[in-house]
């Protein structure tokens, strides 16, 4: 089966600038341009596909879907809408808002918002298509336990004291989610302005993603990253979580970084911390919080998933070593 992407690089690499692909330069472009075409290619169409089913699946849905659980049901079905619903910052502050007014738990509405940046299904089926399924159900399952991991611990603390006092006296009225659109014509439309605002705020960072993995790939040799990011060097995993907190980027415009690392040789874990730390504890997201939650309760938060992703970092690298 004829890969398009491929065919699109080996023609514009190989036979119009008559590049070597082995050599630094020729690979570098190889890379950019195939993982250029199939990601923006693959954005567009599952960002649509998405946007239709967000379209039926609004956050006051969502809200309604956890609020009046038992715990038990509460956690798992947080962790699962919040893989499959990726809201925008801008409507993590009503969610929140509206979570607690709705009587849910403080932990379960931190796993939602654990799980809702870092399961990103459109980053999912990319993933899934540029490395392999095997890593994407890693991706999955290591983001859902951390969810549900982070939410119950937060919830065991008994942290609602750090929740900013003015939350707790808004009512929904005050925090109004927008309505969503009914009919499919209106869906359509709906999920096309989706795709234009989504391309339009990620695709410089896909292209900085992309740019970084074509200079891995290309210039970077494997010997490097086999002296300072191989599983026998017991600060990678740390520095690979402390490395993503400062960056942002959604999990979609890592893509890029994590197949070029894979293909260097740097261990599973690593490359799975590195990608979980950039799309859950990036400064946006933390200054975002920092709205509704007071200094005590964010340190936790980032305390707790940076140890989460640190574990999961040493576990797989134990495991496929």
């Amino acid at each position: 089966m004829i890969d398009p992407f491929k065919f699109l690089a080996d023609l514009l690499t190989i036979r119009l600038l008559g590049l070597d692909v082995t050599q630094s330069l020729g690979g570098a472009l190889h890379f950019f341009i195939e993982d250029t075409a199939k990601i923006f290619f693959l954005l567009a169409l599952i960002v649509f596909v998405i946007g239709l089913f967000r379209s039926m699946m609004s956050p006051e849905r969502v809200r309604k879907l956890i609020g009046g659980k038992r715990r038990i049901v509460a956690y798992p079905a947080a962790v699962g809408l919040g893989a499959v619903t990726p809201f925008c910052s801008c409507s993590s502050i009503p969610l929140f808002i509206g979570f607690l007014e709705a009587g849910i738990p403080l932990g379960v509405t931190m796993s939602f918002l654990i799980a809702s940046p870092m399961i990103n299904e459109i980053a999912v089926i990319i993933l899934a298509s540029s490395i392999g399924l095997e890593f994407a159900v890693l991706y999955v399952v290591t983001g859902l336990t951390v969810g549900l991991i982070g939410g119950l611990l937060i919830d065991g603390m008994k942290l609602e004291r750090y929740v900013e006092d003015y939350v707790w006296k808004i009512h929904m009225g005050e925090a109004a989610l927008p309505e969503h659109p009914e009919s499919w014509a209106e869906r359509a439309a709906y999920a096309w302005g989706e795709v234009k605002s989504i391309l339009k705020r990620l695709w410089l960072y896909v292209f900085i993603g992309i740019g970084i993995g074509a200079f891995l790939h290309g210039y970077v040799p494997q010997e490097f990253f086999t002296q300072y990011a191989s599983a026998d060097n017991p600060f990678a995993v740390p520095l690979a979580v402390l490395m993503g907190i400062p960056l942002y980027g959604s999990a979609t415009s890592v893509i890029p970084v994590a197949e070029a690392l894979l293909a260097k040789g740097v261990p599973v874990g690593t490359v799975l911390a590195l990608m979980m730390s950039i799309a859950a504890l990036s400064l946006p997201e933390v200054i975002m919080l920092k709205q509704v939650i007071k200094p005590q309760l964010i340190a936790i938060f980032v305390g707790i998933l940076a140890v989460a992703f640190i574990f999961v970092g040493y576990g797989f690298n134990f495991i496929f070593s």
